[in-house]
């Protein structure tokens, strides 16, 4: 038995890149644009461990290159839906009872891996998907997303460190607990830190997800996923679907098990 208390690394804001002419992240960047633009994807759907394939393929090209196709990604049905939370559920019960030091390691260990080689891939993925320059790019795919990750990390410590006061003869102790069934997380298009971290922040917490990313920030999806997947996130604590929004919550709001909604876009 651990003998020991955990102490989350205390959080400091990542430093923003210059991309400045002649500096290493610059040219690392542009290569790493490039070799994407230059190649197409095919990208799954994630339900618990399968990488999850249909006929149905949509085409996905930049904002400002309405012509160049970089990818598809595979169009589900209410039945990956169901899938997807089926997954979720599964996964439940090993993941909330995970000592909570252990999963936020998973998202701290993301954090590093977005800070060092990740960060070229993220934000060449912003810059192709959501046509942002290098700069914004670097402040939203990387920067903000690496200070969600850590900031979180120590706001979870925070939570669980809240107890209310004892009287004599008493300790008293306030137990938190995940919520009953899973949370559908839907995200915006427009920046890739948010799309991360509404499902990231709901794990971390001990909650299972099934999430679905608006349809024209799938590109940039995808590498959330390798991400988290590289970190060591098990299987089906994050599942993301990419399904038509209605038919989604049609299984989603009708289940018996559907706990949460984490949303943040246009209605």
């Amino acid at each position: 038995m651990s003998k020991g208390i955990y102490n989350v690394p205390y959080p400091i804001n990542e430093t923003v890149l210059s991309y400045g002419p002649g500096t290493p992240e610059r040219e690392e960047l542009k290569a790493k644009y490039k070799e994407m633009f230059n190649s197409t994807i095919d990208v799954p759907m994630y339900i618990g461990s399968e990488e999850v394939r249909t006929e149905k393929k949509v085409s996905m090209s930049p904002p400002h290159d309405h012509q160049h196709v970089i990818g598809h990604f595979n169009f589900g049905t209410k039945k990956h839906v169901e899938d997807a939370i089926n997954a979720a559920l599964e996964a439940k019960e090993a993941w909330s009872n995970m000592p909570w030091e252990h999963r936020v390691s998973i998202f701290l260990k993301a954090a590093d891996l977005l800070a060092g080689p990740y960060r070229a891939k993220m934000n060449a993925a912003t810059m192709l998907a959501q046509s942002k320059n290098a700069y914004q790019a670097e402040i939203d795919a990387s920067c903000e997303l690496i200070d969600f990750l850590r900031f979180n990390a120590a706001f979870v410590q925070d939570i669980y460190g809240q107890q209310p006061e004892s009287s004599d003869g008493i300790w008293n102790r306030l137990e938190y607990r995940p919520l009953e069934g899973f949370v559908f997380c839907i995200t915006p298009f427009n920046f890739t830190a948010i799309a991360a971290n509404l499902p990231a922040c709901v794990a971390m917490m001990g909650n299972t997800v099934v999430w679905k990313p608006a349809d024209s920030q799938v590109y940039s999806a995808q590498v959330i996923m390798e991400l988290f997947r590289e970190a060591g996130l098990p299987d089906g604590v994050i599942n993301m679907v990419t399904v038509d929004g209605p038919e989604a919550g049609e299984v989603v709001f009708n289940h018996r098990d559907f706990a949460g909604l984490h949303f943040t876009g246009s209605t």
